[in-house]
């Protein structure tokens, strides 16, 4: 059985800040064991540290029974890699450089047959070839052709001699995750290290992977923000906070009583320390003030201060890691009565046409599985709708691809539509500190001066990172700024695309509590089950085409 122990490891920053100290746990017998702690806390940090992406420079961390290892930015690969270099990428280290060798071997073989196919060069080159053939087969490749072929028919329908060259970006989000997600489950690493591996996925698909998660063997160490999953697949948390992690042994369901026992533990400790070091500084007070007068009190005092140097050198107990406090005003404004107005509409290849009217404070979750065109309709809304009018210009100044339809979808007066794209893809921010965007404003955002700049941060617990670019952010941070930026904007109409996905606990409270202050309509594409819950309309894309609504959330849609 693999396990992994990570023993008092810590990370400091390259700006030299630590970003936590003395990490001790373990992984292991099978355990499925949560990472979970406030967005820039260290989760994905200590997961590279644990996969060998990053130096353990101090503790150490331990490893055995191999390790497969599935990385945050699966789900929205966009480059000209294929399936079969994304198959590699999660194979064990030895198959992998034989699948590479395997590759180049047979491309330098193709280049030097061109050339001349009877060639020496040409001979040299197939024989590279056949070595690199008779190594592939002796570190498992052809067992493992049999499980690409097996994930491939089970996620995409095809065989692996069809899917192997097609290119990841072809792939919805959902689908790179779930190949992803049954070649490590069904291969042969014993520990898996998972960084959000419920991204991208639909609800049926969070349901496959709870099951998954539960039936494995093996021992699975994983961040995720679905409180739903986390209830249902942790057996034990380690929670990332106050710039170190603690264990909690039980599950999900009961790591919240146990933090807030904790805290009030510490709380206890730390009072019982500080009025213990009043005492004995007191005390070594007296006597030095005696001592003064009394030669013979001199070694009660040496005593006493020896005593104080003691427990100072011991150190106050750990205080309770600060409670984030984020503040989202998401102000809004009125609009017309009538936000959205859909009639006959029809996304191309993907819906059967549909009317459909959305109201002034509206709450509405679009719900479905992935790939029935929820996102493409979200966008459409965001790009002012079908002949956009002037007055229904977006807010956010992203750049939206054109969404074919027919029919037509209209926006209501004032209303003034704010996206969150589900991939955070803002290439304009990238290189941008926080400050410096907020600095400049754009067309729709009045720039504001340093101090108020660092006041809006500090409510979305980002004044530590305000001279951070925003391509360095953490996932969660940059959820957090890029709704921000909403709330500055004038956004009348908000359109979500998995918002929670990347946001930790208390900042998917925070949303939930600033979506329930906004003078304005909300439009969510959301598979985020516990968020589902403060929603009051339901929009189901189905996968037969049709788009109705539903007086509940329907989750079981194939």
């Amino acid at each position: 059985m693999g396990y992994v122990d990570v023993a008092a490891v810590g990370h400091i920053l390259p700006d030299g800040r630590e970003l936590f100290a003395d990490v001790s746990f373990r992984v292991g017998e099978g355990a499925k064991v949560a990472l979970v702690g406030p967005n820039g806390a260290g989760k994905t940090t200590l997961l590279r540290m644990v996969a060998g992406d990053l130096p353990v420079k101090t503790g150490a961390v331990a490893r055995s029974g191999g390790l497969g290892v599935m990385r945050q930015f699966i789900g929205m690969i966009g480059d000209e890699s294929t399936l079969a270099d994304l198959a590699l990428s999660l194979a064990p280290p030895a198959l992998r450089d034989a699948g590479h060798r395997l590759a180049e071997t047979e491309a330098a073989m193709r280049a030097a047959e061109v050339r001349g196919k009877y060639s020496s060069a040409a001979g040299k080159a197939q024989l590279a070839y056949a070595d690199a053939l008779a190594a592939w087969g002796e570190t498992g490749g052809y067992d493992a052709e049999v499980l690409f072929d097996t994930v491939a028919t089970i996620v995409l329908d095809l065989p692996w001699d069809t899917a192997r060259e097609r290119p990841v970006r072809t792939l919805s989000g959902g689908q790179q995750k779930r190949f992803a997600l049954e070649l490590l489950l069904r291969g042969p690493d014993e520990v898996l290290l998972l960084d959000e591996p419920d991204n991208f996925l639909d609800v049926p698909g969070k349901r496959w992977l709870e099951a998954r998660l539960r039936e494995s063997g093996k021992s699975v160490l994983y961040v995720s923000h679905d409180r739903e999953l986390l209830a249902q697949t942790a057996d034990r948390v380690v929670a990332v906070e106050g710039g170190s992690a603690w264990v909690h042994p039980g599950g999900f369901a009961s790591w919240h009583e146990a933090r807030v026992a904790r805290h009030a533990r510490l709380d206890e400790l730390r009072r019982r320390w500080d009025e213990e070091h009043q005492k004995l500084r007191e005390l070594m007070l007296m006597y030095k003030q005696k001592a003064a007068y009394n030669d013979g009190l001199a070694s009660r005092y040496q005593a006493a201060q020896t005593r104080l140097r003691k427990f100072e050198e011991a150190g106050p107990p750990p205080v309770p890691p600060k409670e984030q406090d984020i503040r989202m005003r998401l102000a809004g404004g009125r609009t017309g009565k009538r936000a959205v107005v859909a009639e006959q509409l029809e996304l191309d290849g993907l819906t059967y046409p549909f009317d459909l009217e959305l109201w002034y404070g509206d709450r509405v979750a679009v719900l479905g599985a992935n790939g029935t065109g929820k996102s493409h309709f979200l966008r459409l809304l965001a790009r002012g709708g079908t002949d956009p009018d002037p007055a229904n210009i977006p807010v956010d100044g992203a750049k939206l691809a054109p969404v074919a339809h027919d029919g037509q979808v209209r926006l209501g007066a004032r209303v003034r539509p704010g996206h969150f794209s589900q991939t955070h893809d803002r290439p304009e921010l990238m290189e941008k500190t926080l400050v410096d965007i907020l600095w400049r404003g754009d067309e729709h955002r009045a720039g504001m001066d340093r101090h108020a700049a660092m006041a809006a941060l500090s409510r979305y617990e980002l004044a530590g990172q305000g001279d951070q670019r925003f391509g360095t952010l953490s996932g969660g941070q940059q959820a957090r700024f890029l709704v921000l930026l909403l709330e500055l904007s004038g956004a009348t109409l908000l359109l979500l695309d998995e918002p929670t996905d990347n946001l930790d606990l208390a900042s998917a409270e925070a949303l939930e509590a600033g979506l329930g202050a906004f003078a304005g309509t909300v439009v969510a594409v959301t598979h985020d089950r516990w968020f589902t819950r403060s929603f009051d309309r339901f929009v189901l894309f189905r996968s037969d085409g049709e788009v109705v609504e539903t007086p509940e959330p329907v989750w079981d849609v194939g």
